[in-house]
């Protein structure tokens, strides 16, 4: 729903972008100074909104030929026409009011043109982290003034020539257009002067980064890569096997796709390549790899697929009983990797053309440090971790997170019960696609904070009720510090089963308990809490006396979902990457 409302309305703002600029031209034609400066108004209020607000809507104005540059010639024209029609300023500023905005867009286009010739060199084509790639060519840059008025200023300034063209007809003098168009052209000659002086000094000098990543490449000879192509707000699922992969020993390498998920990628010491575009990737010579592993299944995966001489291991980010862990787009892997028997099931199940004999069981090597036990500290006061998933990509799914139906209940629940304290671990993407959810997160955590709560722990240390929201404290930190989870159908019940610590699991559509255990296999040795969170001082009470009768369930369960007993998963992970090495 969040996210139909937002395009809609980002749909509004291009309609008033549109109709703005079309009254303009009219009352321009017509001289009518009123209308003009309303249109005005509206045009560029619904421009404003598209540049900050709704940059994926303002793409369809670009596909339809009336892109920024296009826009700026309107306006510019308007100004003109109202100017011409209204003042009358006779054949000499006739002339200034035709040639001086005329001059002014063409070197603000001018200007632009060399600012991307600038950027194209400046920007690196490839970012690496851990790598030593010897000394790089520098590449001249310009003053960052001038970067700054080209990039933004000048479109602004150009904006300028509307409240004149209003002001020039309101004195009847053509001099605020004249004046405020020639200070514009100034600025922009200036400016344009300065980028063309540095891209005439950058000329040839390619910053030779990608050539040296191809050195790097064909001197380590990297076996393994781990691969995410996922935005900065999914890193957080090429974070989860950093550890494990590092912990192999093998010649390993990660391999990222977007700038910003480069910045966010959690400390490793890992080589780190990110190559943004396709086709400096797909000349990467990749030729030593053996074993591409993708946290996630994005269609940019299409570009390290493609490798010939490569096994493609699907790992996933987490399994769960969610639709999203059998997804039918993983049968383009040579093998799939999944933590226990309930994995290999999941697909069978799902039957979405995985084949049995591709499906690998190797544990879940991440969760190597979760512990077994609860805290021994004397002063350990009982914790109680809420760890809700987020909504999902399906908006009309009001029971894929129990956070909109009763994650204020679970909350004022848990921080009325006293002598506990609440750790509350949203899903990194919480509210990012439903308003409702993010509104109740924002509750959730003033609620927390008026509790004399936490809001942005560094650690888990104390007795404070915390909201974790960061990348630390980490979950697993979370999970040695819980005493009692409640949370949702996800791969955070899986895994949180390690410990064999009891946990809660929300039921918020009220299925009956034998057909929710049934359909969800992770709640088999869970309590269950349903919509009212009727059954949650119960659970509580049990829970915190130790007279747990679910001990014995998870015990079983925790060999289904993550391998035997006994087993030491990285041990599997690392005789699997051995195997496919060869």
């Amino acid at each position: 729903m969040f996210s139909r409302v937002r395009s809609q309305q980002g749909l509004a703002a291009v309609g008033a972008t549109l109709l703005g600029y079309a009254v303009m031209i009219l009352s321009g034609v017509l001289g009518l100074v009123v209308p003009y400066a309303v249109a005005a108004v509206v045009a560029l209020a619904g421009e404003a909104a598209l540049a900050t607000r709704y940059a994926g809507t303002a793409e369809l104005l670009d596909k339809a030929g009336l892109g920024e540059v296009f826009r700026r010639l309107v306006r510019d024209l308007s100004v003109v026409l109202l100017v011409l029609a209204a003042v009358r300023p006779g054949v000499g500023g006739d002339v200034a009011v035709l040639l001086l905005p005329a001059a002014l867009w063409t070197v603000a286009v001018a200007t632009s043109a060399v600012t991307k010739v600038i950027d194209g060199r400046v920007d690196p084509p490839a970012y690496t982290r851990n790598i030593d790639l010897g000394a790089l060519r520098r590449v001249p840059v310009p003053p960052a003034w001038a970067r700054w008025l080209a990039g933004l200023r000048l479109p602004l300034l150009n904006v300028l020539l509307v409240p004149a063209a209003v002001v020039a007809v309101a004195v009847d003098r053509v001099a605020p257009v004249v004046v405020t168009a020639a200070g514009t052209l100034v600025a922009g000659l200036v400016t344009a002067a300065v980028l063309a002086s540095t891209a005439l000094r950058g000329r040839g000098k390619a910053p030779g980064v990608l050539p040296a990543v191809h050195d790097w490449l064909a001197r380590e000879r990297p076996e393994v890569a781990l691969y995410f192509a996922g935005p900065a707000k999914d890193v957080y699922q090429a974070n989860m096997w950093l550890a494990p992969v590092e912990a192999t020993g093998r010649r390993a390498v990660v391999l990222l796709r977007a700038a910003d998920a480069f910045d966010e990628l959690a400390d490793t010491r890992l080589p780190v390549i990110c190559v943004p575009a396709g086709v400096d990737f797909m000349n990467l010579d990749l030729g030593s790899l053996r074993v591409a592993l993708y946290a996630a299944n994005v269609g940019s995966n299409i570009h390290l697929l493609r490798e010939p001489g490569v096994k493609h291991v699907f790992v996933g980010h987490g399994d769960s009983d969610k639709q999203a862990s059998v997804n039918p787009y993983s049968k383009v892997y040579d093998e799939v990797w999944v933590a226990g028997p309930a994995g290999r099931e999941r697909y069978a199940r799902a039957a979405v053309g995985v084949l049995d004999r591709d499906i690998v069981e190797v544990g879940r090597p991440q969760l190597a440090g979760v512990h077994t036990f609860g805290s021994g500290a004397a002063d350990h006061l009982f914790t109680v971790l809420y760890a809700p998933t987020w909504e999902g990509w399906l908006d009309d799914d009001p029971y894929h997170t129990s956070l909109v139906l009763m994650g204020e209940r679970i909350v004022s629940g848990l921080l009325a019960a006293g002598n506990l304290r609440v750790v509350y671990k949203p899903h990194p993407l919480t509210g990012s696609r439903s308003a409702k959810a993010r509104a109740v997160h924002e509750r959730i955590v003033a609620r927390i904070r008026a509790a004399g709560g936490e809001t942005d722990p560094a650690s888990l240390d104390g007795t404070a009720h915390l909201v974790v929201t960061g990348r630390t404290p980490a979950l697993f930190d979370c999970f040695n510090a819980t005493d009692l989870l409640v949370s949702d159908v996800s791969s955070v019940v899986s895994d949180f089963v390690q410990s064999e610590r009891p946990y809660v699991v929300a039921n918020p559509a009220g299925l009956p308990e034998d057909e929710f255990r049934r359909q969800f296999p992770t709640a088999r040795a869970a309590y269950l809490l349903s919509a009212d969170c009727g059954e949650l001082p119960k659970i509580l009470t049990v829970t915190r006396a130790g007279d747990d009768p679910m001990a014995e369930a998870r015990r079983e369960l925790k060999e289904y979902l993550l391998g035997p007993a006994g087993s030491n998963p990285m041990d599997r992970f690392r005789d699997e990457i051995g195997r496919l090495c060869g």
